[in-house]
C-alpha cells in the first residue's frame, strides 16, 4: 500500500525544524530505527537548506514543497522547488580531509545526502520545478519486523 504525506513551508530555515520533525515522524512510521530516521533527516535538512540558500539565494518568500512515498520497502521524499536549476553532476565529490583541515563550512550538501540515502535523484529543466529524490530502503530484517 502505497502512502503519500505532504508539506509546503515558506523558504526560511526557521522552518527546517517543523521538515525535520515531519520527515521523522513519517520514517519512524514507516520502520526505521531512530538512527536511520535521523540519517533521513539531515539528507532532507542539507536539500531544504541547498533550495534556500542557492536555488532562492535566501529569498524568504518562496516555498518548497516536501513529499514523503513509502511503499512497501521504499521511502522517498521529494523537496520541489521553483528556484535556480542545479545540476549536481557538475559538482565534485569534496577532498575532506582539505576541508576539515581548512575548517570550512558548507559545501557538503550534495555529499552528504549521497552518503546518508541510498539513492539520490535530480530532475532538473529550464522553465519547470527542481525535484530532489531522496530515497532509503528498509533493509528486510527491518521490513520483517513492520508485518
Amino acid at each position: 500500500m502505497t502512502k503519500k504525506l505532504s508539506k509546503t513551508i515558506s523558504s526560511r530555515t526557521d522552518n527546517l525544524l517543523e521538515v525535520r520533525e515531519f520527515v521523522m515522524r513519517a520514517a519512524r512510521d514507516f520502520g526505521f530505527s531512530d538512527e536511520e530516521s535521523s540519517k533521513i533527516v539531515l539528507a532532507v535538512d542539507e536539500a531544504c537548506t541547498n533550495v534556500i540558500k542557492h536555488a532562492y539565494q535566501n529569498a524568504p518568500d518562496k516555498k518548497i514543497q516536501i513529499d514523503i512515498t513509502s511503499e512497501h520497502d521504499t521511502f522517498q521524499v521529494s523537496i520541489i522547488d521553483d528556484g535556480k536549476s542545479f545540476n549536481p553532476n557538475t559538482t565534485k565529490l569534496p577532498d575532506l580531509k582539505q576541508h576539515l583541515t581548512h575548517f570550512r563550512r558548507g559545501g557538503l550538501g550534495v555529499y552528504l545526502m549521497r552518503t546518508l540515502m541510498d539513492k539520490v535523484e535530480y530532475s532538473y529543466s529550464p522553465g519547470k520545478r527542481n525535484v530532489v529524490r531522496l530515497i532509503k530502503y528498509l533493509t528486510p530484517d527491518k521490513a520483517a519486523a513492520r508485518s
